[in-house]
């Protein structure tokens, strides 16, 4: 799996952001360890997410090229394939939940995707997708369920470690495990000693409660600020691949979640959405304990201005 990621590297050469890696004094001297920032909030679409899909989309034939593909999104996901469908010429759908923030789903429809509104306590959005791939013969990119998104995803801890050469531990936020998964393989194949820990709110808690028991679990659009994290389990493929390389998960609560985010902003004047703050929650709070060398994927910045308000003013 890791030369999948080294080839998703060369594949997104050129393409995706080399994404800054930023520390903060403030940070180390609270937490008590040496802190890196891998900023993916300034990647293109903003957020990790276009790692993966510009990967896997990549690597379609012309016959896939030329139906299109279809994906189901919150936003992040959905932006980053409506941006390299757009790049590579592949025409996109989204099914999109009715509650998006509005931002998300803006973005995505200025990279060219058609929209498909579906109510999230109505039906599912694999549902909606299926009938579509058998109506138009669309290709599906899910969001974290595919090896080539998964080896795209874990290309962010690979520049990590290309420039840091050395971690002890690597804190990642986790929604349906693409982005952990893809970063723990990585972390661990070049560094086996590099503790690798993903982060969930409190209220999405499927990941956390499924490493734990080593057995699936699932959830039902969890309440959570961090709306990138409400994917309702880890996948298929995703949830043997944690539970192989990943050391341990744990949980944040909603008010460690604002307060990272407020702290990113305050203090190192970056705007993250709570899905990508997950890692500071998890340090600032004490819910992990740093020491040594510590990276920490911001996985986006994709954030309501409405959102970002009431948070700042909390």
């Amino acid at each position: 799996m890791f030369e999948r990621i080294r080839k998703a590297r060369e594949r997104l050469r050129g393409h995706a952001n080399v994404t800054p890696i930023m520390t903060s004094r403030t940070l180390n001297e609270s937490v008590g360890a040496k802190v890196f920032l891998k900023c993916e909030n300034f990647q293109r679409g903003g957020a990790f997410k276009f790692r993966g899909a510009f990967n896997a989309m990549a690597q379609l034939t012309d016959e896939q090229r030329e139906r299109g593909v279809i994906t189901y999104s919150s936003g992040n996901h959905a932006q980053a394939v409506a941006l390299a469908g757009q790049l590579l010429k592949v025409r996109t759908t989204v099914v999109m939940p009715d509650n998006a923030p509005m931002v998300k789903r803006a973005a995505t429809e200025a990279y060219g995707a058609t929209v498909i509104e579906y109510d999230p306590e109505k039906t599912t959005r694999e549902e909606i997708a299926n009938i579509l791939k058998a109506e138009h013969g669309f290709t599906i990119i899910p969001p974290f369920d595919h090896l080539e998104v998964v080896a795209g995803q874990g290309t962010a801890t690979l520049e990590l470690f290309e420039d840091l050469k050395t971690l002890d531990m690597l804190l990642v936020p986790c929604g349906g495990g693409g982005l952990l998964s893809g970063s723990a393989i990585a972390a661990k194949t070049i560094e086996p000693t590099c503790h690798a820990i993903g982060i969930e709110p409190e209220l999405a808690d499927d990941a956390t409660k499924s490493f734990h028991t080593k057995t699936l679990h699932t959830v039902n659009n969890p309440p959570t600020i961090a709306d990138g994290t409400r994917t309702p389990s880890l996948g298929k493929l995703t949830f043997p691949l944690v539970l192989e390389y990943v050391d341990d998960m744990r949980t944040v609560t909603e008010t460690a979640i604002v307060e990272a985010v407020q702290f990113l902003f305050y203090r190192m004047k970056i705007v993250v959405e709570p899905s990508g703050a997950l890692g500071v929650a998890a340090l600032l709070s004490g819910e992990v304990s740093a020491t040594g060398r510590v990276g920490v994927i911001i996985s986006g910045g994709n954030i309501d201005g409405d959102l970002m308000s009431k948070i700042l003013s909390t």
